[in-house]
């Protein structure tokens, strides 16, 4: 089957505000292969009043990352813009759907170099336990469809992971989350991936895990979809940042995120027929969501508020959430709380220059059905 490549989802027009700044080329050198292109200019709507203007015909997140292989290192949007996964490694073929030996994912992923991961075969990984990655490590499902099932990821003190084009379900046990990022994790890229059904968390992100980006991601058949901040206990997730685009939540009950203590910047996301709530601050959340489509089903609250007492705290308190260009769709609540603390969530342009991003639309909600989660692409050359 023929790659689909994101930018052929999209015939809307989009804005610009500057161009992206790509990695420098001794950044992305290899040293086996020659780097991966400059990437072209990306386009951004950080808001209406930082001088946006129009420009027909902009491209639109991560068109030139299929071009090759280990075009993706580097390409995050967001807090996770530097990883860069395995690039400075050699090539890891899994062979084989077994749960450990030569030739699987487990065996890949416990090598301590840096390695970029691909398939040889497609089918269905039964893990009996967390399958630990360490760090470096790019698990590239392009070309294949892997689905991991029984037990999930686990990132646990690693750095520079990018996981694309995979399929999470059916993650049976306690605790047992699709990808599980805890603690001290950081640099993390989840792109193009489809969960659901676990018992726990689809993706996790907790203790000091931080710079974590997740996109074109599709969630679907879940509860607690995506836990950010562990508890208030845990005052040092203060350093939490993540960045959530162009992802599905399609009919998962809550936690689109939701967050304690951290940052998290939300974009032209669609969430549908949430259960109780789509988006939640906790103790000292600072959310920003731009551009996003909320569609109730029945419950129609979309942004909700949980105190809770910091452990260095003596008050009470939740997070902020500031809503900008937001679509809110049959009959969804925002159920804003107005005050001082809105004006305090943190403007995305103080931590990364640009982000793609168009207005939140009917034509942009159809398109983020067919192009999240896991693609029918054809794996790129490594050259």
């Amino acid at each position: 089957m023929g790659a689909r490549r994101w930018f052929c989802c999209f015939p809307k027009e989009t804005f610009t505000h500057r161009p992206h700044s790509s990695p420098s080329s001794d950044q992305l050198s290899h040293p086996t292969s020659s780097a991966p292109p400059a990437a072209p200019p990306f386009v951004s709507v950080p808001t209406a009043a930082a001088g946006v203007t129009k420009e027909m015909g902009a491209k639109l997140p991560y068109a030139h990352v299929d071009a090759r292989l280990r075009a993706l290192a580097g390409q995050a949007e967001g807090f996770g813009r530097h990883a860069i996964g395995g690039l400075h490694g050699p090539i890891y073929h899994v062979t084989s759907l077994a749960d450990d030996g030569p030739g699987s994912l487990r065996e890949a992923c416990r090598i301590r170099e840096p390695l970029w991961i691909i398939f040889e075969i497609s089918g269905t990984i039964h893990l009996s336990s967390y399958l630990r990655v360490s760090s470096y490590k790019t698990i590239d499902g392009r070309g294949q469809r892997i689905k991991l099932t029984g037990k999930g990821l686990q990132l646990k003190e690693c750095e520079h992971i990018i996981i694309c084009n995979l399929e999470f379900e059916g993650g049976r046990g306690h605790d047992v989350d699709g990808i599980q990022i805890k603690p001290k994790s950081r640099h993390i890229w989840i792109d193009r991936c489809s969960l659901r059904d676990y018992d726990d968390g689809l993706i996790d992100i907790t203790r000091e895990s931080t710079d974590v980006t997740v996109s074109r991601c599709h969630f679907a058949m879940h509860d607690k979809t995506m836990l950010i901040g562990a508890d208030s206990s845990h005052i040092t997730d203060r350093c939490i940042r993540v960045t959530i685009h162009h992802c599905f939540f399609d009919g998962t009950r809550q936690r689109h995120p939701r967050l304690r203590f951290g940052r998290v910047h939300l974009y032209n996301n669609y969430t549908r027929n949430w259960g109780i709530y789509a988006v939640c601050a906790s103790v000292e959340a600072q959310i920003l969501s731009q551009c996003n489509i909320y569609e109730a089903g029945q419950k129609k609250v979309v942004f909700k508020y949980m105190p809770e007492k910091a452990a260095d705290r003596e008050e009470v308190a939740s997070g902020w959430i500031r809503s900008e260009g937001d679509l809110f769709m049959n009959g969804a609540q925002p159920c804003l709380i107005q005050g001082a603390g809105v004006e305090s969530v943190f403007n995305a342009l103080e931590h990364y220059p640009t982000w793609t991003m168009e207005p939140a639309s009917v034509a942009l909600k159809e398109v983020l059905q067919l192009c999240s989660g896991w693609q029918a692409l054809q794996r790129p050359a490594d050259w």
